[in-house]
């Protein structure tokens, strides 16, 4: 799925503005170089003027520091380094991990989109990628995800 798209979802599902996303990602890494001017023009559409699209880094930072947001830092453990490449197994994984989801929760979410996972589909998402049952997440899985989570998050 488009960096874009996944920001721009998260964004709409936890109603921020562009200086709370800046904050956000800050919150991730204090030195990374992003202000608001630079939000604006990741969230508009890929045919509107003034377009960007949303690089790796900009979407790892921001998904580690809404895992801080929803969560706290935990001092007693060192941070984790920022993922280089983004795939939607990531991005799967860290918002579960920032909404603290459960097998339930995520079930319930897949349900609530009209797109229900078997148990063995889920655990294959968060395999390591080696894994022999290692399942790549697809857009339309993590769009649907996204789609359910708005409306647990947002209400009907």
């Amino acid at each position: 799925m488009i960096n874009n798209d996944v920001l721009r979802s998260i964004r709409y599902m936890l109603d921020l503005g562009d200086s709370k996303v800046v904050e956000i990602v800050h919150l991730a890494d204090p030195d990374f170089a992003l202000d608001k001017d630079d939000v604006r023009p990741f969230l508009l559409k890929e045919d509107e003027p003034g377009h960007v699209p949303c690089g790796d880094a900009v979407l790892a930072h921001f998904l580690d520091g809404l895992i801080i947001h929803l969560r706290g830092r935990d001092g007693s453990v060192p941070a984790r380094p920022v993922e280089k490449r983004i795939s939607n197994n990531v991005v799967l994984k860290k918002l579960r991990v920032a909404f603290e989801l459960k097998d339930v929760d995520m079930h319930d979410i897949f349900a609530a989109a009209g797109f229900p996972v078997s148990k063995p589909e889920l655990s294959a998402l968060f395999r390591q990628p080696g894994h022999k049952n290692f399942r790549q997440c697809g857009d339309q899985l993590l769009r649907n995800f996204l789609k359910g989570l708005t409306l647990r998050v947002r209400g009907a």
